[in-house]
């Protein structure tokens, strides 16, 4: 699978995680719910949007790459 395929993977995976959170937070929402969500959650979906991010500029310079071995 290509690189921006397995971004697509990602981010996918990673929006159906954020929705089925936000359905559990409407049922858990005690301070363990909200620890939770500071410690794991928030840095997880950060954590995504940084490699989505990376992924993006590896994929610029593999393209230039390629375009400078032509």
């Amino acid at each position: 699978m290509s690189l921006m395929g397995n971004k697509s993977r990602l981010t996918g995976a990673t929006k159906e995680l954020a929705l089925r959170w936000a359905e559990t937070r409407q049922y858990w929402h005690d301070a363990k719910s909200q620890e939770f969500d500071e410690k794991y959650m928030r840095e997880l979906f950060a954590g995504v949007d940084r490699t989505a991010t990376i992924i993006d500029k590896l994929g610029e310079v593999l393209e230039k790459i390629k375009t400078d071995c032509e």
